[in-house]
């Protein structure tokens, strides 16, 4: 289990960030879900589309469609779960419903530090109900370089006055969704934090 504590150990603008992704994930709205999904699973071929053009002509910043207010940052794989999604920039309400999202303030994908990733129990981060401690993540990056990721730390926080307490010079990749899976309803306080270590593996294909 990942120890937690009060949101003033940790930076502020980590926390601000983390706290903001806490939020932003309860605002999943539990009416027209079908409709939802369907729309989530369809920005993710366009954001494939975009990512793609991303890695192609090294410009980071190509919306997956002209009105979009974000784009995408990392590819994110859970090989065992057969997972493949992108990650956009930011962890803003409009910015979840069509993907997993990059929380403000932490570390860029294939930097040093603490990335942090949020998505919702109900669409894109369903998956992390069936994670288990010593299953491996892979991240790509922008630059197409795959960094390698074991998960080794499961919990729950309470995002009225839980925070993840991390050192900003240990790289960490951590996944959060809402909690419990299969509540009733949104909005809850609860968040399931999955946490992964980077190791060197053999290089694999993409």
């Amino acid at each position: 289990m990942i120890r937690l504590t009060r949101l003033n150990t940790v930076p502020p603008r980590f926390a601000m960030g983390v706290v903001a992704l806490m939020a932003c994930l309860s605002l999943w709205p539990a009416a027209n879900a079908g409709y939802m999904l369907a729309k989530a699973n369809l920005a993710q071929m366009l954001i494939a589309r975009a990512w793609q053009s991303n890695t192609e002509s090294h410009d980071a910043a190509v919306r997956p469609w002209p009105w979009a207010d974000t784009h995408p940052v990392a590819r994110l794989k859970i090989d065992r779960l057969d997972y493949d999604a992108w990650v956009l920039n930011g962890a803003s309400g409009s910015t979840l419903a069509f993907g997993p999202g990059l929380a403000e303030g932490s570390a860029s994908p294939g930097s040093s530090g603490v990335t942090v990733i949020g998505g919702h129990r109900d669409s894109h981060f369903t998956v992390l109900e069936h994670v288990q401690a010593g299953d491996y993540i892979r991240l790509q990056s922008t630059d197409r370089r795959w960094r390698d990721y074991r998960v080794d730390r499961l919990s729950v926080a309470d995002s009225r006055h839980d925070a993840i307490s991390l050192s900003a010079e240990q790289s960490r990749l951590v996944l959060i969704t809402c909690y419990p899976f299969n509540a009733l309803r949104a909005g809850g306080p609860l968040r399931y934090v999955v946490e992964a270590t980077p190791v060197e593996l053999p290089v694999r294909p993409s």
